[in-house]
C-alpha cells in the first residue's frame, strides 16, 4: 500500500535586500548589522542611505512575520528568504517528503530581474514552486515585467481594480485573484494595547498623496487641533518605533481619491487598517470613488 505524506508548506520570501537562500529567521537576525552601501546608488548622500534603511527594514518587517507564520504542527515548514542573485535556485532546492514550496514576492520587487523575470518565473513554476504575488502601486500598469510574470502566477493579491486589460487577461483562468487594499507586516500581539493613549490626532499620509488638497486639508486641522494635530506624510516612521504610535488616540486616514493615477483612487485604503493594528482608532474622509470604507469598516 502506497503512503503518501503529509502536506506541509514552505514559504520563500523573495526580498531584494537579502541575498542568498537561507531561513528567514536567520536573516531577520542579522538585518540590523546589514551594510547597505553596496546597494545604495549614491551612499555619500545621507538622505538616500536613510530612505534605504526605512525600506530594507520595512521589507525585513514582512520577512518577520513569515518566519512567525506557523509551525510544523500546523503544516508549515520554516520559511525562508532569497535575493535577486540566489532566486532561481529556490527551483533546485532540497524538499523535505510532503513539501509544498511557495515564493512570496509583492510590490514591484519582480522588476528587479528586468527581462529575466518571465522566464525566472516560468522556470521556478514548471520546478514546482507555486507563486503568491501581491501587487500594489498600479503593478500591472507600472511595472514593465507584469504581463511576462502573469501566466506563472498561482495567486494574484491587488489594489488596484481593475486590473489593466493586457496583463489581467494574461493570468491564468485557474490563477486565484483577490482584490484588497493592504496588508499589515505586523505579527498578531506585537504592540501591546494602550489604555490610556494621548488625546492626540496622527495624520498618517504618504508623499504620493501629498495633492494640493491633502495640503489644505492638513493647514486646516492643524490651525484647528494645533499640538494635538500630528502629521506624517513621508513614511519616515521606522520599523523600530512604530509600535509608539499607539500612544495616539486617533488616526486620521485620507483615502486615496485624490491620488493623480485612476486606479490608486479608487484602491488605496490601507491607513485605516493599518491605524488600527497599532491600537488608534481610524476616522478616515468619505469617497464617493472609492466605495470601500464600508466594507472595510465591517
Amino acid at each position: 500500500m502506497s503512503f503518501s505524506p503529509p502536506r506541509r508548506v514552505r514559504l520563500c520570501y523573495y526580498n531584494q535586500w537579502a541575498a542568498e537562500l537561507e531561513s528567514a529567521r536567520d536573516y531577520c537576525a542579522k538585518v540590523p548589522s546589514l551594510d547597505l552601501r553596496g546597494k545604495v546608488a549614491n551612499p555619500s548622500d545621507a538622505s538616500l542611505m536613510r530612505k534605504a534603511r526605512l525600506d530594507c527594514d520595512w521589507y525585513a518587517a514582512n520577512t518577520h512575520c513569515f518566519a512567525e507564520s506557523g509551525d510544523p504542527l500546523g503544516g508549515f515548514l520554516p520559511a525562508w528568504v532569497v535575493g535577486t542573485q540566489h532566486l532561481i535556485g529556490l527551483a533546485a532546492a532540497p524538499r523535505e517528503p510532503g513539501e509544498e514550496r511557495w515564493l512570496i514576492t509583492m510590490g514591484q520587487q519582480p522588476q528587479y530581474l528586468g527581462q529575466l523575470a518571465g522566464k525566472v518565473f516560468e522556470l521556478l513554476a514548471r520546478s514546482g514552486v507555486r507563486i503568491l504575488y501581491y501587487a500594489f502601486d498600479e503593478a500591472s500598469r507600472q511595472m514593465p515585467c507584469f504581463d511576462a510574470i502573469a501566466p506563472w502566477l498561482d495567486v494574484l493579491i491587488h489594489d488596484e481594480s481593475p486590473l489593466a486589460a493586457q496583463g489581467a487577461e494574461r493570468l491564468r483562468k485557474d490563477a486565484v485573484r483577490i482584490h484588497r487594499s493592504w496588508v499589515a507586516n505586523l505579527v498578531a500581539g506585537e504592540v501591546d494595547f494602550l489604555e490610556q493613549p494621548e488625546e492626540k490626532i496622527y495624520f498618517l499620509g504618504s508623499q504620493l498623496g501629498l495633492t494640493p488638497h491633502r495640503e489644505r486639508q492638513i493647514r486646516f486641522l492643524t490651525e484647528r487641533f494645533g499640538d494635538r494635530f500630528v502629521v506624517s506624510c513621508d513614511h519616515s516612521q521606522s520599523v523600530s518605533t512604530r509600535g509608539e504610535l499607539r500612544r495616539y488616540k486617533v488616526g486620521f486616514c485620507p483615502e486615496g481619491r485624490k491620488f493623480t493615477t485612476p486606479a490608486m483612487s479608487q484602491a488605496h485604503t490601507d491607513r485605516p487598517f493599518w491605524c488600527g493594528c497599532m491600537g488608534m482608532v481610524p476616522v478616515s474622509e468619505d469617497s464617493v470613488a472609492g466605495g470601500r470604507l464600508d466594507s472595510l469598516a465591517e
